[in-house]
């Protein structure tokens, strides 16, 4: 029985999204669900020449304090993880006015506050334009970006004195606010490669001559995948539900082909 599990595993290929929670980082959210698989197959994550016994990674870091899809690549599937990084993605936040962190999000230590009472919905929906399109981003000092191999965040949290990286380019496809509460509003967002959520807030607030960060945030859908009933929760993290999900989302090689160089729905990094 574990032999015939440890093949069936080892012959899994594709991409498959899975529900991350918030609290949890990425890297953790995708080393529980390999431990499962190899648990149940009876395999250990190492073969005797120490490579990995299972190829498997995720196409895109999410926020510890996010949640959402997070994209799996498993087997031949990994390979396609790179395409996946700079297609479209989607998000719902909700944000707070008047308050900045260090992080960026509720998460961090606040580092300001500022009056917010001036900001009506009309202000704010007028501002959302100037971050339509192309625009110029500064990436958080928080995030899984590096310097010398190591993450910006483990050098921040370390005291190391670390500047923030140039802005640079990226594509906004859609900005649209849903709701606006004062101090807090929710945006839905579908951005390109690159992308912070987070940065997004921070830009807005100061754009307001205010501040703002970010209260929650949820990734509803990255290229093709969209967050459903059929996302792969933690109690369905097993070799049956994976290998129906590749199934379920993995359409035939010339569509899955043309998906994936566009990008985007047409048939195809918080």
């Amino acid at each position: 029985m574990a032999a015939e599990k440890a093949s069936r595993l080892l012959a899994l290929s594709g991409l498959f999204p899975v529900y991350k929670p918030p609290g949890v980082t990425s890297a953790q959210a995708l080393n529980e669900l390999k431990s499962r698989l190899l648990t149940e197959a009876g395999l250990k994550e190492f073969t005797k020449r120490k490579k990995q016994t299972l190829k498997i990674g995720h196409g895109g870091t999410l926020d510890s304090s996010a949640s959402g899809l997070l994209l799996v690549g498993i087997g031949d599937g990994t390979k396609m993880l790179g395409a996946m990084l700079s297609g479209s993605k989607k998000y719902t936040t909700t944000a707070q006015l008047g308050k900045a962190t260090d992080t960026l999000d509720e998460s961090g230590t606040v580092t300001d506050e500022k009056p917010y009472d001036h900001i009506t919905r009309e202000d704010l929906e007028k501002v959302l334009e100037k971050f339509s399109g192309n625009i110029l981003q500064v990436p958080p000092l928080f995030s899984a970006l590096k310097k010398n191999g190591k993450r910006l965040s483990c050098l921040v949290r370390e005291g190391a004195q670390v500047e923030a990286k140039p802005a640079r380019p990226v594509v906004v496809y859609k900005l649209a606010l849903t709701d606006f509460q004062p101090p807090l509003f929710t945006l839905e967002v579908e951005c390109g490669g690159g992308f912070y959520v987070r940065s997004l807030i921070r830009d807005i607030g100061e754009a307001l001559s205010s501040c703002a960060s970010v209260t929650g945030l949820i990734r509803t859908k990255q290229g093709p995948f969209t967050l459903d009933d059929e996302t792969l929760r933690k109690e369905h993290w097993d070799i049956e539900h994976v290998a129906q999900a590749l199934q379920t989302y993995n359409p035939p090689e010339d569509q899955a082909s043309k998906r994936l160089k566009t990008g985007g729905d047409g048939g195809l990094q918080s």
